[in-house]
């Protein structure tokens, strides 16, 4: 299928994996300080923003077979990628395949544990019902900083902070997105992230972790690491689940430093 992208920048190039519900747009805040470095190229997956829905099933493995076919049509097989929620657990699901170059994964999801996961369905459920009947008074709600601040207090410690067009135009998708709710579906009822073993993947890996997030919670982290044993954590302070927005300098600053250095053949040295 045709994955809708959006290219900016030139150098080595860096694809960009947003999470459930959001398109490429997602990445504005860091778009312009990660293509003055690198060629970026933001893709919308499957069923959200430009890009169709899959025919079939909708899970992370129809998903990363769609990644990696986009990538290989594009000459992206050995791109380093970055991925924010479950988009992060794409790129960590494509760097356990032994696709991409080096990862940087945002507050990823797939480790939870059953109580975790159960309350991640049940919230995330019940905000995208809320978001979709709020559609047509979502242009006020946003607009103002308090509302602003009650729809989006599960995914950061500082909403009434973040700008109103770039929460607006969140809200709109992920209401609006036809393979929103099989995919949260696909989250709650499927098998988790599987990890890789040491000296597993192509290139280095890298965590970033949100020290407030809602979503897939601080704790995680550690399941994370040890299903990955070669990846380093990094956390941001005053963060919640999406890095480029509470804290966008930074994730600039920790994509570019962790990223770059070329693959490398599986088992043979980090």
């Amino acid at each position: 299928m045709e994955i809708h992208h959006e290219r900016a920048g030139a150098g080595a190039p860096l694809v960009l994996v947003h999470g459930l519900g959001s398109t490429w747009r997602s990445w504005d805040p860091v778009l312009p300080g990660l293509a003055a470095h690198r060629d970026v190229v933001a893709v919308d997956l499957p069923g959200f923003g430009g890009t169709p829905p899959l025919e079939g099933e909708v899970s992370i493995a129809s998903l990363a077979d769609a990644l990696v076919s986009f990538l290989e049509e594009q000459g992206l097989r050995d791109a380093d990628l970055v991925g924010s929620s479950v988009g992060a657990r794409l790129v960590l699901e494509l760097a356990r395949r032994g696709v991409g170059g080096d990862v940087v994964a945002l507050d990823p999801g797939g480790f939870w544990d059953r109580r975790q996961l159960a309350v991640f369905g049940a919230t995330i459920g019940a905000s995208i019902r809320l978001v979709r009947g709020l559609r047509p008074v979502l242009p006020v709600l946003t607009g103002n900083p308090v509302t602003r601040s009650a729809l989006l207090a599960q995914l950061s410690p500082r909403p009434w902070a973040l700008p109103p067009a770039l929460v607006l135009r969140e809200l709109r998708g992920w209401a609006a997105a036809p393979s929103y709710d099989a995919l949260l579906a696909a989250l709650v009822h499927g098998p988790p992230q599987e990890g890789a073993p040491a000296g597993g993947t192509r290139g280095r890996v890298v965590l970033g972790w949100g020290r407030q997030d809602r979503v897939v919670t601080p704790s995680q982290a550690a399941v994370a690491t040890d299903r990955f044993p070669d990846a380093q954590l990094h956390w941001f302070e005053s963060c919640g689940h999406f890095p480029m927005w509470d804290q966008p300098e930074e994730t600039v600053r920790l994509v570019l430093e962790s990223t770059g250095r070329g693959v490398r053949t599986p088992g043979h040295g980090s």
